[in-house]
């Protein structure tokens, strides 16, 4: 069922229950103000009649007669009937059409003790009443039918049950009329969306300026899109470079291999074709093992995180980046420790962090003039800073975010070997590690990576 129907459905039995009690209280109060009207009114009686039985007597009781006859207005389809404490009939007055009152025993014992008694008589309302005046007890009982109450009664049920069906038409109409204005929206949504796949990701949808609930969603998907667009170009991007970059030496080695069979050639020939076969298998050794990295780090979820020291990183970087080129030099500078232990440990992996950091620093040995890179290591505000230094030729402005894109490689670095992967691969462990990683480079203080990482004390 659509969302419309089901808020249609809703919004009408809501209604029509809130309709319904109201109906309901109305007509409930109406007939328990009728009920008290009428008692007034028949208690009016009986003590008029009370007041002339005493005045006139059981001599004047045909004048009472009479006067009953006239007076049928007052009550309808009454009688009035006036009974001694023993329970004997001293008068009564039935009117015509009307059927005959009777006092039932118990109804005359409540009347004698509690003063009066209301009760029903088939259709009939009917009031009991002791009297003592004079020294004479006597119990009055006025009976009658409210027909003009009950008439109004009755309309008033009519009226109301009309616009029960009413209000719940009304409710029908005007739901359906807001819930389609107001999943008009949803459905400009739903249809914009249908036109989206992964050859128009440039598509966006219609939010709008406004700062509603659809509105922040027609935002939030258009934000999605630009994800997934950014993410799919940087696939193809990636998947045409690593084809590109590993299609290079398997073509070296097939075709160098292709030569070499076609004559019987001396030992030494075979020795040379050997050794640029195996420089190429390195080579795409390297390559497929950068590759690998990089697919982990876009396995968030498979990557174990731990308190890591970023010191003791440091430390094994300096030693291993040596250890790769003789004239490879690194300066390694520690800014004061701060007091607290978790204020210079991240949360994050020893193993990834490690690859980031060799990367910069390798680079810039491999890039500076003097082979060297500086690293400097400072705390503050709850961060660990690495400030990775060379001296090499200065990064192009419009070159500063290109150089994180994979396989993308300098004007001034083809002299040097590599795939482009180094940067890219930095930036994504940092950005696992909560962490920015930033660049500036120019003449004067030379090329400058900067990482910035929360230690372990923020997130406690």
């Amino acid at each position: 069922m659509k969302i419309r129907y089901k808020i249609m459905i809703l919004f009408i039995v809501l209604v029509t229950a809130i309709i319904t009690i109201l109906d309901f209280s109305v007509y409930y109060f109406s007939k328990l103000e009728r009920k008290v009207i009428f008692n007034k009114r028949l208690k009016a009686r009986a003590n008029s009649t009370t007041q002339l039985y005493v005045l006139l007597g059981e001599s004047g009781l045909s004048i009472m007669r009479r006067m009953d006859t006239t007076s049928a207005i007052v009550v309808p389809s009454r009688s009035v009937v006036i009974y001694s404490i023993t329970g004997k009939e001293i008068y009564r007055f039935d009117m015509k059409g009307s059927k005959p009152l009777s006092m039932r025993p118990d109804i005359l014992q409540d009347a004698m003790a509690n003063g009066e008694k209301y009760f029903v008589l088939g259709n009939r309302d009917a009031i009991a009443m002791k009297r003592e005046i004079g020294g004479k007890s006597f119990v009055v009982m006025v009976s009658g039918y409210d027909e003009d109450g009950l008439d109004r009664l009755e309309k008033l049920n009519k009226i109301l049950l009309i616009s029960l069906v009413a209000g719940v038409f009304l409710t029908a109409l005007v739901s359906y009329i807001f819930t389609g204005q107001l999943l008009q929206p949803i459905a400009q949504i739903i249809h914009e969306v249908k036109e989206i796949s992964s050859y128009n990701l440039s598509h966006r949808i219609q939010a709008g300026t406004g700062q509603d609930e659809l509105s922040q969603l027609g935002n939030t998907f258009n934000e999605l899109l630009e994800r997934l667009q950014e993410s799919f170009a940087i696939q193809r991007r990636f998947i045409s470079n690593a084809s590109h970059e590993l299609s290079t030496p398997l073509t070296s080695v097939s075709s160098q291999l292709e030569v070499t069979l076609q004559k019987e050639r001396n030992v030494e020939e075979y020795k040379q074709v050997m050794i640029s076969v195996s420089e190429d298998v390195q080579q795409m050794r390297q390559l497929t093992k950068s590759l690998l990295e990089i697919a982990k780090t876009g396995s968030q979820g498979t990557i174990e995180l731990n308190e890591v020291r970023v010191d003791e990183v440091l430390f094994k970087v300096t030693a291993d980046v040596k250890k790769l080129n003789s004239e490879y030099k690194v300066e390694l500078n520690f800014g004061e420790f701060p007091e607290d232990e978790k204020d210079f440990v991240v949360f994050g992996n020893n193993e990834l962090l490690y690859i980031a950091i060799k990367n910069l620093v390798e680079n810039g040995c491999k890039y500076s003039t003097d082979r060297k890179s500086i690293v400097d290591l400072s705390f503050s505000d709850h961060r660990v800073f690495v400030q990775v230094l060379n001296k090499g030729d200065v990064i192009a402005a419009e070159e500063i975010q290109q150089i994180f894109q994979p396989f993308y490689r300098g004007a001034d670095t083809h002299g040097q070997k590599g795939f482009g992967l180094g940067l890219p691969l930095a930036q994504r462990i940092v950005g696992i590690h909560k962490g920015t990683l930033t660049v500036q480079s120019d003449a004067a203080t030379g090329t400058i990576f900067r990482i910035e990482l929360p230690a372990i004390k923020i997130f406690n």
